[in-house]
């Protein structure tokens, strides 16, 4: 199916492949910081997608050779104009924690692709995706405490990705490294030269994720956040209450009927 490109958006360009949506942050002028109208149009775009189930997986990328250079610190000052700034910067960082949770609650698989950079909270956003593609060249670094401020809203998302000893070295370090060096750090699944590389691996990916069935991969997502903060206990309430849900849908019926008769399901794509 040929691409098409939705332009409702100004700093975000949405271009639909089938049942595959790619997410372009389109602010190559800031190197795709996350400014508040970039930030609001993609909130906006991932509300959308969220409720479309025909969407099986979404990418992230960046115009302009950068995938996300983090917060945007001249907006954020410039619209701190109230009397107290303190309650503004607060509630603009909580806002910057809702969004990052948006991303890694869509029921859709997310891979990011990091070309150039990713930097601060670009970095912190790349972590929010399943499946993390890099370019051997691209940069990273968590720059906050070299200017003075905390990676307060990221801290917890690198942490799950990287586990805590390997996100105490870069965050308190200043560390700076390459893609190349990515899996040393377990920020990255795939490694590659160039897009010609990137395009074989979502090939490859999505062979895989469209015969997957879509409410299942939206339950599995669930049960996955969700034992981050629950008991044992909990943890089984949640996951049997899941597995309901899943096993006495139509999906969970056509699945076991498909595999009874030795057909595909009604959802699997060849691609």
């Amino acid at each position: 199916m040929p691409k098409t490109a939705q332009k409702d958006f100004e700093k975000i360009i949405l271009e639909r492949n089938g049942g595959w949506m790619t997410i372009w942050f389109n602010s190559p002028e800031n190197r795709n910081a996350l400014s508040k109208q970039l930030t609001t149009e993609f909130m906006s775009a991932l509300k959308t997608i969220k409720e479309d189930r025909t969407i099986r997986g979404v990418t992230l990328r960046g115009k302009g050779g950068f995938f996300c250079a983090g917060g945007d610190l001249k907006g954020f000052f410039a619209d701190q104009t109230g009397e107290d700034p303190r309650a503004g910067f607060m509630k603009m960082n909580r806002e910057a924690g809702d969004l990052f949770d948006l991303v890694m609650g869509l029921p859709q698989v997310v891979v990011a692709y990091i070309q150039g950079a990713a930097i601060a909270g670009g970095l912190g956003l790349m972590c929010c995706a399943d499946v993390i593609i890099v370019d051997k060249d691209a940069k990273f670094s968590l720059t906050e405490t070299m200017i003075g401020i905390a990676p307060a809203q990221i801290a917890p998302i690198v942490v799950n990705r990287t586990g805590l000893p390997i996100a105490r070295r870069i965050m308190l370090t200043g560390a700076k490294f390459l893609g190349a060096d990515t899996p040393d750090y377990n920020l990255s699944d795939y490694v590659v030269d160039d897009e010609a590389g990137y395009d074989a691996i979502l090939k490859t990916l999505k062979k895989g994720i469209y015969k997957c069935a879509p409410g299942a991969i939206g339950l599995t997502k669930e049960i996955l956040m969700a034992t981050q903060h629950l008991d044992r206990e909990a943890q089984k309430d949640f996951a049997a209450e899941k597995f309901a849900d899943a096993i006495t849908s139509d999906e969970g019926r056509e699945g076991i009927a498909s595999f009874v008769q030795k057909r595909k399901p009604n959802w699997a794509q060849d691609v």
